[in-house]
């Protein structure tokens, strides 16, 4: 789900794809947000402005989740239809796996008419297990080094994971002072530097938070879903290998099949792969609306 603002997801998901389909054989469909015109849009906006009439977002296809083995979801506060805000409740209540990058945990400014026992059930901070709460690092600033968790160096989602970068900056999740919620479970902590390019300095002044986990999710009907957030995931984030072979093992992890994460097989690029800056200065950065075709 290619359907946000800021991050170029619709340049990265389709390489995912792409990625995903050469090398390891999986059947990808990417599901763009679209304007009226049918365009890939990035540039709609999340709020009504003034003057302006709103134009809530669209997602064609989204049936196509009731078939779908898992999700990779990268939407960025949306306004769907009731209709297609519907359809992806009952994918998120199928125990199916759920996996989620950067803006994913802040996806929808429409709320999902999700409830389970009566009680209204929050995407971000129920189902994903921390929603946005804010910079830690300094946006567009800085940058961010991965750092893995000693005591998950077995877990399958880390196998042959190294040297994670990438020039986002870090997302706070939960309250200072306090840590991921009961359940989840830290893989990659996220040290912010001091500027934007790998080799730079640690910002000491700002401690290391939580930018990749795992947990499980209950559904209404007691199932348990497999479920990965990642807060790294820009579009030049995932120019980096250890990054993508880690959303990779995770979507092996996710349909509950570890036993075939290799170390050594490939996550190289597929074809020409160079996203544009993230950011919201489009005209600056040659951010259009395109037709899907484009993205092929």
């Amino acid at each position: 789900m290619a359907a946000d603002q800021e991050y170029r997801s619709e340049q990265s998901m389709p390489m995912m794809a792409r990625m995903l389909s050469a090398h390891h054989g999986f059947d990808c469909t990417v599901l763009f947000g679209v304007n009226e015109k049918g365009e890939v849009d990035p540039t709609m906006p999340v709020y009504p402005e003034k003057g302006k009439v709103f134009q809530e977002h669209h997602i064609p296809g989204l049936e196509q989740l009731a078939a779908a083995d898992a999700v990779i979801f990268f939407p960025r506060l949306l306004t769907l239809p009731m209709g297609e805000r519907e359809m992806i409740v009952k994918y998120i209540d199928s125990g199916k796996p759920i996996l989620s990058l950067r803006t994913g945990n802040h996806g929808f400014h429409g709320a999902l008419p999700y409830k389970i026992k009566g009680k209204p059930v929050d995407w971000g901070q129920d189902v994903l297990g921390g929603g946005f709460m804010g910079h830690h690092g300094n946006w567009h600033a800085d940058s961010t080094r991965g750092i893995l968790v000693p005591e998950q160096a077995g877990h399958p989602i880390l196998r042959g994971v190294k040297d994670i970068w990438g020039n986002s900056d870090v997302y706070r999740t939960y309250p200072e002072g306090k840590g991921l919620p009961a359940g989840c479970t830290a893989l990659v902590w996220g040290q912010p530097l001091m500027g934007r390019k790998r080799e730079d300095a640690p910002n000491v002044a700002l401690e290391p938070l939580p930018v990749a986990w795992f947990k499980y999710w209950e559904t209404s009907a007691g199932k348990r879903a497999r479920v990965f957030q990642s807060t790294m995931g820009s579009g030049q984030d995932l120019e980096c290998e250890g990054l993508r072979r880690l959303i990779v093992n995770a979507l092996y992890w996710g349909m509950g099949m570890e036993a075939e994460i290799e170390a050594s097989r490939s996550v190289a690029l597929v074809g020409d792969y160079q996203p544009l800056e993230s950011g919201f200065d489009y005209a600056e950065l040659g951010v259009v609306p395109k037709p899907v075709a484009a993205y092929r």
